[in-house]
């Protein structure tokens, strides 16, 4: 096994590109990263490991303050490969502050890398898949772009999302500033039933998709329907613009918010698990 970092997007992408997008929807976060070249900072961690072949058998990528991501090639369990990573980070004092991967995959990589400290899962997701927005009956209303009179209320609309999705929280000006650089961009929708109800996002592409996150509908508005009608026009308008899907990531111990994805159409392809760690000093 030999191990590999990278200090370019464009030499990360020449040796593990290809084999991200054999599980394009499951790798949709470091593929954004290989996307958004002018985004790289010296201080993103981009590694991989190599069999005695120089194949590549694990990928790795970390966004500082962000969690590390993790991948298996072809989902194939590499306990030596982690391993490796681990002792690799060790001992250049990489330091990340948890991992998000297939949950097989973050926990073994945590058992390795938290050795003799302490770690705790933080969020359990669905990764789901849509191609074909199914037939449901819509909530009264429309479906918009945001516009920057909603800036009274999707700050706190954001900063509610995070506290309930245990991620971490922002105070509202920073928010402010995040929600600004979304306004004509056609990216972030509201459902307005005479006033705004609910919300979704486009965040980011892949090669062939497109990723929704930030669903929120705040609670006196729940139980109608919106936040199925938003994600469904926003999943039926990126297909429409192109993309051949669209995926999302929902809160595994859920069973409503899953549903609600289902229900539209999309449909279960792995497990994530979050974990954060609490390494002994």
């Amino acid at each position: 096994m030999k191990y590999a970092r990278y200090s370019s997007i464009e030499a990360f992408a020449d040796d593990t590109l290809e084999i991200l997008l054999e599980n394009e929807v499951q790798n949709n976060l470091p593929i954004s990263f290989i996307g958004n070249k002018a985004a790289y900072k010296d201080e993103w961690f981009l590694a991989s490991i190599k069999d005695a072949n120089g194949i590549v058998v694990l990928i790795a990528a970390c966004t500082p303050p962000f969690n590390i991501v993790l991948y298996e090639a072809g989902n194939r369990m590499n306990y030596e490969a982690v391993n490796l990573l681990c002792d690799e980070m060790k001992n250049t004092e990489i330091a990340v502050p948890g991992v998000l991967a297939e949950k097989g995959l973050a926990l073994r990589f945590a058992e390795a890398y938290a050795e003799g400290g302490r770690f705790q899962r933080n969020l359990s997701m669905n990764l789901m898949r849509l191609d074909k927005v199914n037939e449901i009956e819509r909530a009264p209303g429309i479906c918009r772009p945001m516009r920057e009179d909603d800036m009274f209320f999707t700050p706190y609309w954001a900063k509610s999302f995070a506290e309930e999705c245990r991620i971490e929280v922002f105070g509202i000006p920073e928010y402010v500033d995040q929600l600004k650089e979304r306004i004509g961009k056609d990216t972030h929708y509201i459902w307005d039933d005479g006033h705004p109800v609910s919300q979704a996002i486009h965040t980011r592409n892949t090669r062939n998709g497109a990723v929704i996150a930030g669903v929120y509908t705040p609670p006196h508005y729940r139980g109608k329907g919106y936040a199925a009608s938003v994600v469904a026009e926003l999943s039926n308008l990126l297909l429409e613009r192109g993309c051949k899907f669209t995926c999302l990531f929902a809160d595994a111990e859920n069973p409503v918010s899953c549903g609600l994805y289902k229900k539209i159409g999309y449909y279960d392809l792995c497990v994530f698990d979050e974990i954060n760690f609490e390494i002994s000093k």
